[in-house]
């Protein structure tokens, strides 16, 4: 069991290399980067997800940072609520302390942004979430990956992957969405909300 003051980082999209790099996978390509500066490796959860227990950022003094428990869904996005409930439960851990990073189509592409509750924006894995915790007071990390063009149905969009021309600038707002969840993660969620957000605003 962790603390119930840990917080749980879940990154959402769906299983398999045939989604991996697709725009619905934005949440799990920066939990990629997470892993990977801690040297971490994902292991295998009974609850239906795939976990890593890490400590994230560097406290005053050179400190490492908190405790923290990355997680994705071995389910596909629109039954991630289940994977994660039970995964919840068996941490300990409610949603004050739950942090889901996603793609949002009603952000400009690489527009970062947090958001404590409210709606689902027609989100199917944002929407499970609620479902099955019955709240939606959770934490989340808005990932801007904007409409789509011409023509294209948003539900095609959302499945098409990243294009090679695009890659680097997206390599570079997955690094910077993992500075944000260090932020929270050391710095509390409502400063670093309000730093990110006048950051923005500055643009």
């Amino acid at each position: 069991m962790t603390s119930s003051s840990t917080w749980l980082v879940v990154g959402l999209g769906n299983p398999g290399e045939q989604y991996a790099a697709t725009h619905h996978n934005v949440g799990q390509l920066t939990e990629d980067v997470l892993l990977q500066r801690t040297g971490a490796s994902w292991s295998s959860h009974r609850s239906g997800t795939h976990v890593a227990d890490v400590r994230l950022g560097i406290l005053p003094g050179g400190v490492p940072g908190p405790k923290v428990v990355l997680a994705k869904s071995d389910s596909y996005m629109n039954t991630s609520g289940g994977p994660v409930g039970r995964l919840m439960k068996f941490l300990g851990i409610d949603a004050g302390h739950l942090l889901v990073i996603h793609d949002d189509l009603d952000l400009p592409a690489h527009e970062l942004r947090l958001k404590k509750g409210g709606g689902e924006g027609g989100h199917n894995g944002l929407k499970s979430i609620s479902q099955v915790l019955g709240t939606k007071d959770y934490h989340r990390l808005r990932i801007g990956i904007g409409r789509p063009p011409g023509r294209q149905a948003p539900a095609d969009f959302v499945l098409a992957r990243l294009s090679a021309k695009d890659r680097p600038e997206w390599d570079v707002t997955f690094e910077n969405a993992a500075d944000v969840v260090e932020s929270i993660v050391t710095n509390g969620f409502a400063p670093t909300q309000m730093a990110l957000h006048s950051a923005n605003s500055g643009k």
